[in-house]
């Protein structure tokens, strides 16, 4: 949203939000096409997460007020920012943890999934066309590449894993320990309760709870290749927005009625928006702004997000500046 004031470091930490064998699965193998009914709204509970980690860790938001200070220092500095398309290559590891068959997604709905990452996170997207001309000018490519090192499989009693617990993440709970988080992007393609379609951790967070949960039928693509999807969250946009608040991006709306996502150049959006909203939608906020509902960072269908903004491309590419949480990655 426009604007926002130093003092908001200290504020937006309590308003903010989303083996046992590693054979591959083929082609053949992989469940036939299935379009599993949709969930009634999208739902990432990273802000959830982040509440119950700040509340059992004094320390991270210490650590958080760090990161934003460094961020806003460096975004405005520009010159210290890696240029869109530098090298900036992040490795991914993929704990597929499967109870059912059709929660064990094959190997090429997993590479959808990093295919989607990488035109999302590029402005390589086929859909950036459909952006409207009043954001056009907005809209960007952040300049990282995804790579997939490699696929982990767990076989799990559990029929579902919850955010509270956190624990699709160990093994001791039926789920996948991460592989050095230090050094990879962990994401976990398991079956989750609540209604939720995935979760992130923020920078700053414990290692070992570090990276991305996404629901297993809303991992990839099916434009891309067949498998298990849920209608209407079936081109891997949950993976990007997830991996934007991995990258240290809030919400659109800031969590909160007419809140700050710490972005300048994104409208002030009232509260979150789902479904397709027609174009224009008017924010009730101060200026009645057109909001900016196609910008992954918000709640809409998968089919119906489209762009990150040049605010948020500076707010990621901070991470990974000297000093910053992700600077290990930058080459």
């Amino acid at each position: 949203m426009r604007k926002f004031s130093t003092p908001l470091i200290g504020l937006i930490f309590l308003a903010v939000s989303c083996s046992k064998q590693d054979a591959k699965t083929t082609l053949e193998q992989q469940q036939p096409q299935e379009t599993i009914a949709a969930l009634p709204e999208r739902r990432c509970a990273s802000q959830e997460v982040l509440e119950q980690q700040l509340a059992t860790d004094p320390s991270l938001r210490k650590r958080m007020a760090d990161i934003e200070a460094h961020t806003q220092k460096v975004v405005k500095n520009r010159g210290n920012l890696r240029a869109a398309g530098g090298r900036i290559e992040i490795p991914v590891i993929v704990h597929v943890v499967y109870n059912t068959a059709a929660e064990n997604i094959s190997d090429q709905q997993v590479n959808s999934q990093i295919a989607v990452l990488n035109e999302d996170f590029n402005n390589r997207n086929a859909d950036r066309v459909t952006v409207p001309v009043e954001f056009q000018d907005e809209q960007t490519s952040v300049g990282v590449q995804f790579v997939l090192d490699r696929i982990i499989r767990v076989q799990t009693s559990k029929k579902r894993f919850s955010y509270y617990a956190d624990d699709v993440k160990k093994a001791t709970t039926g789920g996948s320990n991460p592989v050095e988080p230090t050094r990879y992007l962990n994401m976990w393609a398991c079956n989750l309760g609540q209604n939720l379609l995935g979760y992130a951790q923020f920078p700053g967070g414990a290692p070992e709870t570090d990276g991305v949960v996404v629901l297993y039928s809303a991992f990839g693509s099916q434009s891309k290749t067949s498998g298990s999807y849920i209608a209407n969250y079936n081109l891997g946009r949950t993976a990007t927005h997830e991996v934007g608040h991995w990258l240290n991006l809030r919400h659109i709306w800031g969590d909160a009625t007419c809140g700050n996502d710490l972005v300048d150049d994104t409208p002030q959006h009232n509260t979150s928006n789902g479904g397709c909203p027609s174009y224009p939608h008017l924010s009730t906020c101060a200026g009645n702004p057109v909001e900016m509902t196609m910008n992954y960072m918000d709640y809409t269908y998968d089919g119906c997000m489209n762009m990150f903004s040049n605010g948020q491309r500076d707010r990621m590419l901070a991470t990974f500046t000297s000093g910053g949480p992700r600077a290990a990655y930058a080459k």
